[in-house]
C-alpha cells in the first residue's frame, strides 16, 4: 500500500493512498468492456438498419472517414470521461479510484490530455507493457503520462471520501448568502476547509486573510460580510447547501 503526501500551496499535508496495479489493470478491463460493448451495438446497428449496405456507393477515403468518426468514442473514451467526471471513467468508478493532481488541486483538462497523449504510447504499444512497467517502477505508482501531467491515480476504498471532508452541519431552513460559491468543485472547497481550520488551530489569521481573498478572486463574490473567519464559514456552508439541492 504506498501512501501520498501531498502538500498544498497553503502548506496543508493531505495523505491519500496510491490505486494498486491490480485496482488499474481491473479499472481498464472493465473500461475495455464498454468499449467492447459499443462496438457490438454499432455492429447490431449496422445490421439491423443494413447500413453496409451504404458503403457500396462511397469510395475508400469516405469510408475510413465514417469508420474514424464511429471509433471517437473510443478513441477519445478516457479524455472525455475523466475531463467530465474529475478525474474517473466508468471502471475508475465501480473501482473507486480518482486522477488528482499532486499538488492537491482538481486535474485540468490539460492534465487529462497530457494523460491521454501518453496513454497512446504506453497502452497501445506492448498491450500496456510499457505503462504497467513505469507504474510498477514508480514510487507513487504513476504510469509516464501521470509523470509527465504532475497526477496520480488515489484509490477511494476504506478511506475518508472527498466528499466528506467537505460536510457541514446545516438547518433545513438554512438560507445562502454567497451563490457564487459554486464556481468552486469539491477539491477547492476541501482544501479551504482543511486550510481554515488548521489556521484557526493555529492562530494564523494572515492565511485567513490570504485565503479569503483567494476565494473572493476565483469567485468573484462582492459585498462580503463580516470577519474573514465568519466569511470562510458561511461560504462553507453555503456550498454544502447548493451541492446538496443541486
Amino acid at each position: 500500500m504506498t501512501q501520498l503526501s501531498i502538500n498544498t500551496t497553503q502548506n496543508v499535508n493531505i495523505n491519500f493512498i496510491a490505486a494498486s496495479v491490480g485496482d488499474r489493470i481491473l479499472a481498464q478491463l472493465l473500461d475495455l468492456l464498454v468499449k467492447i460493448a459499443y462496438g457490438v451495438l454499432v455492429f447490431f446497428m449496422f445490421q439491423i438498419f443494413e447500413l453496409e449496405n451504404l458503403f457500396q456507393n462511397l469510395d475508400q477515403w469516405s469510408i475510413i472517414a465514417i469508420i474514424s468518426i464511429i471509433g471517437l468514442p473510443v478513441m477519445f473514451y478516457s479524455l472525455v470521461q475523466e475531463s467530465f467526471w474529475e478525474g474517473q471513467t466508468i471502471g475508475k468508478k465501480i473501482m473507486k479510484l480518482k486522477v488528482i493532481k499532486l499538488d492537491g488541486y482538481q486535474a485540468s483538462f490539460g492534465d487529462y490530455l497530457i494523460r491521454w497523449l501518453f496513454r497512446l504510447v504506453e497502452i497501445s504499444i506492448g498491450y500496456g507493457v510499457i505503462g504497467l512497467i513505469a507504474i510498477v517502477s514508480s514510487k507513487k505508482n504513476q504510469r509516464l503520462g501521470d509523470m509527465a501531467a504532475g497526477t496520480a491515480i488515489i484509490t477511494l476504498k476504506n478511506n475518508i471520501n472527498i466528499n466528506h471532508t467537505i460536510i457541514q452541519d446545516i438547518n433545513a431552513d438554512y438560507v445562502p448568502t454567497y451563490p457564487l460559491v459554486i464556481k468552486l468543485s469539491d477539491n477547492d472547497v476541501r482544501i479551504v476547509k482543511e486550510t481554515f481550520e488548521a489556521a484557526i488551530v493555529q492562530r494564523d489569521y494572515v492565511t485567513i486573510v490570504k485565503l479569503r481573498e483567494k476565494v473572493v478572486n476565483v469567485t468573484g463574490i462582492k459585498n462580503q460580510s463580516g470577519t474573514d473567519s465568519d466569511f470562510i464559514r458561511t461560504l462553507l456552508k453555503d456550498y454544502n447547501y447548493y451541492t446538496q439541492n443541486m
